[in-house]
């Protein structure tokens, strides 16, 4: 790689590290950040996209200039917005900066820009330059990427179980599998999503919390898929002062009457089917990129099905529960061919005190 090329990705890569200082917290936003370099290519400005409604990270790194950018060159990890949303387009902001040469990364997929952010830009006579670092920052903004193309959230499942592949007793007892420091690092990376789903029989017979215990303001949406409606009228989720809460039902065997055991501060929606596209789609359109599903066996296995779950987060304690009725993470694929199971790629295994946690991607 030549010399230049090599400066060129470093400052890239400095804007892909802006971006992820948004990690959080830019839902239903992308994670961007942007460098600006003078004519002699010395920096004097950045920026990053924080939240919603705050300044784009090309608008930020403008504001922040400290020198003349005439003739300059600026570094953006997505293709700069050229619609009118929250905020101005950030083309104009480049435009009218003097700037003359962009380096972006990767186009962004929102219809509204794709492309057309780009065409502005060489317009105006400015250099443009498509693809630096493309894979860091395709896998940085993954779940902004697969909401705008599928309309779908991106899915997380989760689930702790025992070394023999149970995740509780016949009986349903299941607290607690794994230890304290994985039970906390749960709470923790709860921060990276937009909302939490269960299904009614998790609520009914766990009580969950579903926050991430102060790690992120606001929490995430905490949401319950059921069938029947018949939900406790007691819950922790009903707490909306801590997390807003989404009942989801399917009208098409929910009984509506229970409808009176929810409170006025949980909000609810119906659909006409048992069917986990539903719920992500639902979930797009509240403009979360990122949900985590921490859901029974049914549920887990139907989201699975309808491809729904892009990523799996295994945590895996040294324990034996034992007993073929004891409660598996998944119900019954009905495969009967080894060469029709799912493959999972990408695994990442790290150890969490005792246990074992495990990090896979559905293989495209």
């Amino acid at each position: 790689m030549s010399e230049k090329n090599v400066s060129h990705t470093r400052w890239m890569k400095r804007a892909i590290f802006l971006a992820s200082l948004g990690k959080n917290t830019t839902s239903p936003n992308p994670r961007v950040g942007a460098v600006i370099l003078d004519k002699n290519g010395n920096l004097i400005s950045e920026g990053f996209h924080y939240k919603a409604g705050m300044p784009h990270a090309e608008a930020m790194a403008s504001e922040n200039l400290n020198k003349d950018a005439n003739g300059g060159t600026m570094y953006v990890n997505l293709e700069p917005c050229c619609h009118h949303g929250r905020t101005p387009p950030c083309v104009d902001k480049i435009i009218s900066s003097g700037i003359k040469k962009v380096y972006i990364s990767i186009l962004d997929p929102d219809k509204r820009v794709s492309g057309k952010g780009i065409q502005l830009l060489k317009e105006a006579g400015i250099q443009v330059h498509v693809g630096l670092c493309e894979k860091e920052s395709l896998a940085l903004n993954k779940a902004f990427i697969h909401r705008n193309i599928t309309k779908k959230a991106f899915g997380v499942l989760k689930w702790a179980m025992s070394i023999d592949g149970r995740i509780g007793l016949k009986n349903g007892e299941s607290k607690w599998i794994t230890n304290e420091e994985s039970r906390s690092l749960v709470h923790t990376f709860r921060a990276e999503f937009d909302a939490i789903i269960i299904g009614g029989n998790t609520l009914r017979k766990d009580n969950p919390l579903l926050t991430t215990r102060g790690s992120k303001n606001p929490e995430p949406l905490r949401v319950v898929f059921t069938k029947s409606l018949d939900l406790p009228s007691k819950s922790n989720l009903w707490d909306c002062d801590k997390a807003k809460t989404l009942v989801i039902y399917d009208s098409s065997t929910a009984n509506e009457s229970y409808l009176t055991r929810i409170p006025k501060c949980v909000e609810v929606e119906k659909v006409s089917s048992d069917d986990p596209n539903l719920i992500a789609k639902i979930l797009a359109k509240r403009g979360c990129n990122k949900v985590l599903w921490e859901c029974g066996p049914r549920l887990a296995t139907a989201a699975v099905q309808s491809n729904c779950i892009q990523e799996i987060i295994t945590f895996i304690a040294p324990k034996i529960l034992g007993g073929v009725d004891s409660m598996n993470p998944f119900g019954d694929f009905e495969f009967e061919e080894m060469n029709k199971i799912i493959k999972l790629s990408d695994s990442q295994v790290s150890l969490i005190g005792n246990d074992i946690c495990v990090k896979s991607s559905f293989k495209n």
